[in-house]
């Protein structure tokens, strides 16, 4: 099985919203359909996804989530820069998994 941690933002590239998910095209989905009207994603329309990485095991996967969140915004975006520095939706990449 594998386990992901993903950054996604909104259509303006300014609000970062990192998560982590054993499905991360299930997971997108979700963001992008508003599916739990009252988090943060829905709020802040959080539907692009710019970085994801995979883990072998969820413990691993969570504590690189953890290890994201509690680093500055300036190296969320040097991370998302050195993978996809023109920001670019990766859904169309994770659908063809």
């Amino acid at each position: 099985m594998k386990y992901y941690v993903y950054i996604m933002t909104n259509k303006y590239n300014s609000v970062l919203y990192t998560g982590v998910t054993s499905s991360l095209k299930d997971r997108i989905k979700q963001h992008k359909q508003k599916k739990y009207s009252d988090s943060f994603s829905a709020k802040y329309n959080i539907s692009k996804l710019v970085y994801y990485e995979e883990n072998e095991s969820m413990e691993k996967a969570i504590k690189r989530e953890k290890q994201i969140k509690g680093g500055s915004r300036k190296k969320k975006l040097d991370l998302i820069n050195s993978s996809n520095p023109d920001w670019v939706d990766l859904n169309e990449e994770v659908d063809g998994e």
